[in-house]
């Protein structure tokens, strides 16, 4: 595999948009992104970090364009650490990135994860247009998904495990000026939620599953290969008529063709039709992996 960059006009059009957190670069060994002001290059070893610097320097000058800092993220399984500072001042650590004209905060000490995941732009994008009425967000780390339908009016119910990154999905919506009147953070194992939201009768419009690959829930743990589709039996005792329901996962076990099998499978079995879309595959995955993601809509 060579390297791959982002067409110029791709990040022109990303400008435009107002959009600026992108992948830049995919090469072997390493790959550059784009995260505001600053720019991060994941890597497996020191020299694919310095080939992924070189990289990262060609596009920056084909684009008219100085990152103010440059982080370095290494590939390792465990333990996973934060991004450490290459280049620039090492302060601030946060900073405010957009996407189509949203704002959500990002930080480069909080871990291996930022706080954001530019991969959904599409499926944030449709949440946009799709405007729901109730948005229910199963696993919702930092909010994205909801600030999104939120900004058209859409009341949400964000649940995670993690106080901590509910607190700064709050802080993503009031960074968008949107008031938190509406909307629920909820510090909670799903599944439970989902048993008593069922329980209450409470039904939405729109229901968000991109669960963790592996994650520990009280007592047990969840995997999203053997879990998935016992996920999505709670999720629709909580659908309206008319629903949709974004299917998504990055285990490299499973793939769209396998999310829509357990669609359809549970669909059948509960005698519910419904029918599948596929996002768009945004330009600048460059050839890389992204999460496997799929709309399933209750006709």
């Amino acid at each position: 595999m060579s390297v791959q960059f982002l067409a110029s006009e791709d990040a022109l059009r990303f400008a435009k948009d107002g959009t600026d957190a992108y992948r830049i670069f995919v090469a072997p060994g390493a790959w550059g992104e784009r995260w505001g002001r600053a720019a991060l290059i994941s890597y497996l070893g020191e020299a694919d970090l310095n080939v992924g610097l070189d990289h990262l320097d060609a596009w920056a000058k084909a684009n008219l364009w100085q990152p103010q800092q440059v982080w370095g993220r290494q590939l390792v399984k465990q333990p996973a650490k934060a991004p450490h500072l290459l280049r620039g001042a090492d302060w601030p650590r946060s900073q405010v990135i957009r996407e189509h004209g949203l704002k959500y905060e990002i930080d480069f000490s909080v871990g291996y994860s930022i706080g954001f995941f530019y991969d959904q732009r599409s499926n944030r994008e449709f949440l946009i247009r799709y405007r729901p009425k109730k948005l229910l967000n199963c696993f919702a780390y930092t909010c994205a998904f909801s600030v999104a339908a939120a900004s058209g009016g859409s009341q949400t119910m964000n649940v995670d495990l993690s106080s901590k990154a509910l607190m700064r999905g709050r802080a993503n919506f009031l960074l968008n000026n949107i008031a938190l009147v509406g909307h629920r953070f909820l510090a909670d194992d799903v599944f439970s939620v989902l048993k008593r939201l069922a329980h209450r009768g409470e039904k939405y419009d729109c229901i968000i599953l991109d669960p963790p690959t592996f994650s520990r829930r009280a007592k047990k743990t969840f995997q999203v290969k053997r879990d998935f589709a016992e996920l999505l039996e709670k999720a629709l005792l909580c659908t309206a008529p008319k629903s949709h329901i974004l299917l998504s996962t990055n285990c490299l076990d499973i793939n769209i063709s396998d999310l829509k099998l357990i669609g359809s499978r549970i669909a059948a079995a509960y005698q519910i039709s419904a029918s599948f879309h596929y996002p768009k595959i945004p330009c600048d995955i460059l050839g890389a992996h992204s999460p496997s993601t799929l709309w399933m809509e209750l006709v």
